[in-house]
């Protein structure tokens, strides 16, 4: 039985089939996954508004895999979401590369894309496309 990082198996299971340079979303409450992300697995966390945060299933992820790189959706106005600061948070060393809204849609949409997680996020542009790094 496992008793820290992800214990949810499907995601797991996605984290076992990943590998350097493959990438993962972690997406917000309103981000259209299904018609939003490629043929990546798809698995769906949010029970209610709010629940879970990114930021814990990003918690949960950085227990069990490294990241090279991370991508955001930043806002057409330019401005940086107060969220992008606990990502840089939990991410020490690496910089977020800001992608406008149908730039990161279609990073999104990328073969390489192998697991796609909603969450019930409800901040705004809480989504972040990870890159796997070398254990």
């Amino acid at each position: 039985m496992f008793k820290d990082g992800c214990i949810h198996p499907g995601i797991m299971q996605a984290l076992s089939r990943c590998g350097h340079g493959d990438k993962i979303l972690i997406a917000d409450g309103n981000y259209p996954l299904q018609g939003r992300t490629g043929a990546c697995e798809r698995v769906y966390l949010g029970v209610r508004a709010g629940l879970p945060q990114v930021t814990d299933v990003l918690d949960a992820l950085l227990k069990e895999i490294n990241v090279e790189a991370a991508q955001v959706m930043q806002p057409a106005d330019g401005s940086e979401p107060p969220i992008f600061a606990d990502f840089r948070e939990r991410l020490p060393g690496l910089r977020l590369e800001m992608l406008d809204r149908y730039a990161f849609y279609d990073a999104c949409c990328e073969p390489d894309v192998r697991l796609a997680i909603s969450t019930g996020e409800q901040r705004v542009f809480a989504n972040i496309l990870l890159t796997v790094g070398v254990a």
